[in-house]
Formats: C-alpha cells, sequence, structure tokens
C-alpha cells in the first residue's frame, strides 16, 4: 500500500477513542463501519512502546512517508518499539475493521518487569537499546478482554477504571507463557472452536440485522447450545445478543441519517423497523432524541 493510496480522495479521515489510564499509558480505540479506508493519525514518540490488535479485518501502518509498511491482520497483534526515533502512527485501517492499541512508555513498562526483566525479550540488558517488532496471534482470552475493551457499554465515568484493568489484564496475557494461556475466562470456551462459533453468531446477526434469526436458530446454525450461545455472547461481547444487535442496528441507522442519503422511513426499513414510530421510539431510547432532531443538531 503506498502513499498515494493512502491520499486518495475515497479514503476518509478517522479519530481514535483515546481513553488516559495515567501519566505514559492510554488506549486507543477505532471501528471503521464505513464502506472506505480510513486514515489515523497520532504522535508517539520514541519513548513508548505500541501494542496493537485487529480484532476484525486489517490495517496497513505506513512509516517513512510510504517507503515502509506493516499489515496487521484480523486476530494478530503487532508490538513495535524504537528507542532511537519516534514512530508515529499512521494508520490505515479497511473498511469494517477494528483495531486496539495500547500505548505505554518504557519507564512504565519497565516497571511492570522490574523484578525479572529477562522475562520480556527486549528489556534484557542487550536489547534495551534495540528496536523491535513482533507480530503474533490473538488468543481466544485476549480476543475475550479485546471485545470488552471495544464493546464498552458501561457508564462513562467508570470507563478509566475498567480500561486501565483491562489493559492489565491484555498485557498479562500477552507475555504468559503458560499452557493455559488460551483457557477462556468462560469454562466452556477452552478451545478457538467455541470462539470462532460465537464470532460466527455476531456476523450471522449483522449481515441478517433487519430479519435476525431467533436465538435457537443462531445456536442451530454454529452448532452450539442456547446457553453457550448465551452465555458466550456475553462472555465475549459483553451484552446479550440482541442488545448487542439493537445498538449495532441504531450505530449504523445515525450514521445513515448523518449521510443525508435517507428519510427517517428509509432508515426504520433499512435496520428492521417496520413502522417509523417503532424505529422513532428505538432511536429516542439510545440516543434521548428523536431521528428528526439528530439530524438538525447534526447538520
Amino acid at each position: 500500500m503506498n502513499l498515494e493510496n493512502a491520499n486518495s480522495e475515497s479514503n476518509a479521515k478517522g479519530t481514535f477513542d483515546e481513553t488516559f489510564l495515567e501519566e505514559g499509558f492510554f488506549i486507543l480505540a477505532h471501528k471503521n463501519e464505513h464502506d472506505t479506508v480510513e486514515i489515523l493519525e497520532r504522535k508517539i514518540d520514541s519513548r513508548y512502546i505500541q501494542f496493537h490488535f485487529c480484532t476484525k479485518g486489517m490495517a496497513a501502518f505506513v512509516f517513512n512517508e510510504g517507503r515502509y509498511t506493516l499489515n496487521i491482520n484480523e486476530e494478530t497483534s503487532l508490538l513495535l518499539y524504537n528507542p532511537e526515533r519516534d514512530l508515529p502512527i499512521h494508520l490505515e485501517l479497511q473498511p469494517h475493521s477494528w483495531l486496539v492499541s495500547i500505548v505505554i512508555s518504557i519507564k512504565k513498562f519497565h516497571g511492570l518487569f522490574s523484578e525479572d526483566t529477562n522475562y520480556v525479550t527486549f528489556l534484557m540488558d542487550d536489547n534495551k537499546d534495540k528496536k523491535y517488532y513482533k507480530d503474533g496471534k490473538i488468543s481466544p482470552s485476549m480476543a475475550v478482554v479485546l471485545n470488552q475493551l471495544i464493546s464498552f457499554n458501561l457508564n462513562n465515568s467508570i470507563k478509566p477504571l475498567y480500561f486501565k484493568g483491562k489493559a492489565y489484564e491484555l498485557l498479562s496475557l500477552f507475555f504468559n507463557r503458560s499452557e493455559d494461556a488460551d483457557i477462556e475466562q468462560c469454562p466452556f470456551l477452552v478451545d478457538e472452536v467455541n470462539v470462532a462459533k460465537l464470532k460466527k453468531a455476531k456476523d450471522i446477526i449483522i449481515a441478517n440485522m433487519a430479519e435476525p434469526p431467533t436465538l435457537q436458530e443462531l445456536a442451530d446454525e454454529i452448532d452450539l447450545s442456547l446457553k453457550k450461545l448465551k452465555e458466550g455472547f456475553k462472555q465475549i461481547y459483553g451484552d446479550s445478543v440482541f442488545s448487542f444487535l439493537f445498538d449495532y442496528k441504531m450505530e449504523v441507522a445515525r450514521k445513515l441519517l448523518e449521510s443525508g442519503d435517507y428519510n427517517v422511513n428509509e432508515v426504520g426499513l433499512r435496520v428492521g423497523y417496520s413502522t417509523g414510530s417503532h424505529f422513532i421510539a428505538a432511536f429516542k431510547k439510545k440516543f434521548g432524541t428523536t431521528p428528526k432532531k439528530y439530524i438538525t443538531a447534526s447538520s
């Protein structure tokens, strides 16, 4: 992917959802729900280590004005650290792709492992001044934490505290060498097969959001029991199947309204509401205002 592509008119400028945890420690997240590539940028200097996790789709990190590119694919991670030069983020996030990043200063990170710096390869004395790029696979246990971060739906006042706990959990899982590292917090999610089934369930309800299957039909289609579908979905995505779908539909509706290409009734039909009044009531429940007032406020 070259710089010309990165600057093409078909691409859009995106913005990270940034959560400050403490000095030298923050989380960046972004979901590109559009049909175009989004370009995201963030200054990061040489004092920081970057942990990037692509939970859906794919993205490319572009360096040196397009002369060097590092790709990150779905369900993979990328660690970036170079003490000799700044590594600002210039990210090309493909359509319908999600990314979560932990950025932590080397000073802060070193303190986490002060008792045993040899446990982490690039903290060893021989390596501390070397650049370090490492890609890896997102384990099922890491996927749970990442989805809890990107699907956060609790009170915003506790967001920094919640994210800080999840960031430490994610770093622990990232460096965990135990044979049990891939075992899920939820007892029946002990392998990647069940995680893949639940991901498929999410994809099915999104693809059929206007006329979603029943929970039993969904369970049958992914070959899981109804109990495991309900418990596993909540464990990974932080919400019940239909609450997750409701939030997704409302987000789609909001973006369709903002586009100006559809009226209120058309948007309602596209996300599965047969009557305008039902859609208006649902939209108001989610956003605290009617679709018409939302359009007026955002125009």
